[in-house]
């Protein structure tokens, strides 16, 4: 269990890669807000 052990998260970090020890960063969703139409009457 270290660096060489790829299975744990130190072994993902020195072998530079991802799964489910060491997850990717999500990045920020954006969130649309649709405005509803409205029928104008003056």
């Amino acid at each position: 269990m270290g660096k060489g052990d790829i299975k744990t998260k130190r072994g993902k970090i020195s072998n530079k890669s991802y799964g489910a020890r060491r997850p990717k960063k999500s990045k920020a969703k954006v969130v649309v807000v649709k405005k509803k139409k409205t029928k104008g009457k003056t």
